[in-house]
Parts: C-alpha cells; sequence; structure tokens
C-alpha cells in the first residue's frame, strides 16, 4: 500500500501559496485493509476514507468510465491494480494531477509542475470533456489565478466551446452551478470567471441574465468603460477588493443593474428605471440556480436601492428613513454596511474611477446609527401601539434632519 498526497495541496504548495485541506490517494490497498487500521469509509459513489487520527481524506486510487449524460453518469473502478498514473489521469487539469510521495518526491505524468510554470491551465486528456462541471471549474480556476498570470491552454478552451455546443451544460444541476458561481465570488478576480465562460460560449447558458449585459451601451460621462458586462466585470472586482472572500456582496455586485438589458433600444444608453426592470430577472436567477434567500434579498435590496443610496445627499430626511424600513435595517443592522459596500463597489468598478472617494458609505451608515439611537425607551409615556410607532418615526426623522445640519456646518 503505497499513499500519495494529491490535488490542490500539492499545487497550492508549488505556488507558495496558504495550505489548504489536504487529501491523498491510496495504491494497492482494498477496503478492507483500511477498515482493519481504524480508517472510516464515508465515500457513497466511490471509496473514500477518513483518517483515524487526523480525519483527513483518503481516497482509493480509482478509473471512471462515461456512462451517461451529465456529470454523474460514470461508471467508477476502484481496485489495488489501479495505478497512480491511471488516478492521475482521470483528474481535470495537469497542474492537480502531481502527487507527492511520502519521501516528498514529485510523480508529475502529466507535466503539471511545467504547466504551473507556465502559468497556464490545460487539461490532462480528452475524458475532460466527460464531466460538464468541468468547464465551470475551469472558469472558477481562472477566477482564482488570473491574478498570478494563468491562462486557458487554447486546446482546453476550444473543448469547453465544444462541450458548450454539445448540449452537456444542460444537463448541470442548479446547486452545482451556484456551488461554482459562489466559489468564483470569493475569489479574487470574478471578471475572470465571466470572461472564461463568456469565451467558451457558456456564460450564455449558465447565467443569460449576465451575458445579456455584454454589448448594451451606458453614458460615458457616467461609465467610462460604456459596456454594461464590462461594467459588472470591474463591479465583482472591486467588491472582492473591498469585502474579500464574501460571496453575499459578491451576488448582490453581479445582479445589480441586470435591468439594463432590458432597457429598450431606441432609450439607449439612458437606462430610466433599471433598478426596477432588474427585480424580475434578478428572482429568476435566484429561483433558477436555487441561491440562499439572504443573498437574494440582499441582491434584491442593492438591485432596487443603488440608485437612492448613490444620490443619498439629495434624498429628504424622511427618504432616508424609508430607505433603512424598506431594506429592514431595524431588525438586520448589518445591511447597512452590506448595502454600502455594494454601492461603493458600482460606484468604483468604472474604467478610471478606481480610486474615486464614496462617502455616502460612511454617511449611510453614519445616519442609520443616528435614527438607531431613537428607541421606545425615549417615550415612557406613551403605550404601545401605532401611536408610539409614529412618534418613533417622527423622532428618528429630526434626528436624521439635526446630523445633516450639524454635518453641513461643520
Amino acid at each position: 500500500m503505497q499513499v500519495y498526497l494529491v490535488g490542490g495541496a500539492v499545487r497550492d504548495a508549488l505556488l507558495g501559496l496558504p495550505p489548504g485541506d489536504r487529501d491523498f490517494v491510496v495504491v494497492g490497498a482494498t477496503p478492507e485493509q483500511l477498515l482493519t487500521l481504524g480508517y472510516r469509509q464515508v465515500g457513497r459513489d466511490f471509496p473514500v476514507f477518513l483518517h483515524p487520527q487526523t480525519g483527513e481524506e483518503y481516497a482509493l486510487a480509482r478509473t471512471e468510465r462515461k456512462s451517461g449524460r451529465g456529470y454523474t453518469g460514470f461508471v467508477v473502478h476502484a481496485a489495488p491494480d489501479v495505478t497512480l498514473e491511471d488516478d492521475l489521469r482521470r483528474r481535470d487539469f495537469t497542474i492537480n494531477a502531481i502527487a507527492q510521495a511520502e519521501d516528498g518526491t514529485l510523480i508529475d505524468p502529466y507535466n503539471g509542475v511545467r504547466d504551473l510554470h507556465a502559468r497556464v491551465l490545460r487539461h490532462v486528456s480528452d475524458a475532460f470533456a466527460e464531466d460538464p462541471l468541468r468547464v465551470l471549474r475551469a472558469a472558477r480556476f481562472m477566477a482564482r489565478f488570473a491574478a498570478l498570470g494563468f491562462t486557458i491552454a487554447p486546446e482546453t478552451l476550444a473543448l469547453m466551446r465544444a462541450m458548450v455546443d454539445s448540449g452537456e451544460l444542460e444537463a448541470l444541476v442548479p446547486e452545482r452551478v451556484w456551488q461554482e458561481l459562489s466559489r468564483a465570488l470569493r475569489s479574487a478576480r470574478t471578471s475572470a470567471f465571466l470572461c472564461a465562460l463568456r469565451e467558451c460560449g457558456a456564460l450564455k447558458v449558465a447565467l443569460p441574465e449576465v451575458d445579456a449585459l455584454y454589448g448594451v451601451p451606458q453614458r460615458a460621462e457616467y461609465h467610462p468603460e460604456i459596456d454594461t458586462g464590462r461594467h459588472i466585470e470591474l463591479v465583482c472586482d472591486m467588491a472582492a477588493t473591498l469585502a474579500p472572500g464574501d460571496d453575499l456582496i459578491g451576488f448582490a455586485a453581479l445582479t445589480h443593474d441586470l435591468g439594463k438589458a432590458l432597457t429598450p433600444a431606441d432609450e439607449l444608453p439612458k437606462h430610466v428605471m433599471h433598478e426596477q426592470h432588474g427585480i424580475p430577472p434578478l428572482q429568476a436567477l435566484a429561483a433558477r440556480l436555487k441561491v440562499p434567500t439572504e443573498h437574494r434579498q440582499l441582491a434584491e435590496i442593492a438591485c432596487r436601492e443603488h440608485l437612492n443610496v448613490h444620490r443619498l445627499h439629495e434624498l429628504r430626511d424622511d427618504t432616508v428613513l424609508r430607505l433603512f424600513e424598506r431594506i429592514d435595517a431595524f431588525r438586520k443592522p448589518e445591511r447597512v454596511r452590506q448595502l454600502a459596500l455594494v454601492c461603493e463597489a458600482d460606484k468604483r468598478g468604472r474604467a478610471g474611477l478606481e480610486d474615486s472617494a464614496y462617502p455616502q458609505a460612511a454617511e449611510l451608515q453614519r445616519l442609520f446609527e443616528v435614527a438607531r439611537g431613537v428607541t421606545a425607551g425615549d417615550f415612557p409615556d406613551i403605550a404601545p401601539g401605532p401611536a408610539l410607532g409614529e412618534a418613533i418615526r417622527k423622532a428618528r426623522v429630526m434626528a436624521i434632519a439635526k446630523a445633516r445640519t450639524s454635518s453641513s456646518r461643520a
């Protein structure tokens, strides 16, 4: 029995990145042998075991053969005669098909180290085409590694296009699409995810509401990048800068302008009421991918309110309070910060405006804290009921007005 460290742990160590979870492959063993040694089996579709001390995953070396449509139609063969090279060959990319022996020796039959040095994402074999999820994985890896200079090999990109053209991606279940999307939104370069999918034609299949934004013009005085799709790329990357690893902020940034794809051609490049028009496609996307409720709710808030936050200084005092009430801020105060982050990403996610100041973010938070400071305890003589609610509202409006007045004097 031989044990090798494989996959992302080896790849990331060679790239000098922080270590993550470690996965191992076991060659020349049977399930019974591992069970005898105290390992606990957890794999349903193929033999995966948890180490009795570390809890790390150990999988028996295996091969896979396509037996049906989609990413679940595989026959798995795990046996002592499956070699390490056989196991590595079934993997997606050469940079993930490097193994490390217990003495530190690298086993690299598919030149993954070479591709790491060249910063190339290349498929291991034509078996890549048997799993449509790998198209999304390629794009997601680009979201993570584009900042390091990675590109997709031309032959891999061509294979991804062929997979899209074959209709294989339509077999993906929504949960897996969301899983890859959310991981891309937690990465530093979400724009690379969108670009990779668009280049192979998969964005139109996986995220048609986002794909529809490309080629839609905006007013150049507000959007020097003009193209709405390009704007979304910039906003997503700015969101990743402002809120690293936060797919909640990332999803709201991705979807805040979906209404611009619905603007009549004779109204372009203006987008009147695009905030309201964006809600139906956002809800359709969220329903189709089974997006978590918290993500959908914040995205709807950002879609509906982002222009109001941009022009915060123009809003009346009672309008500011109504904004807080619409987003349910007094019960969920974190939404004020989240909305401010998305709006700042929107403002700074424009060509040449990356370093722009966005005072609305701090001002929105300041006015909310002032309004939140007014509570029922300030009105001990008013019994709970409509009268108390109205008194609190009036006092909150006055508090907002006073805070704005003092700020302008200062």
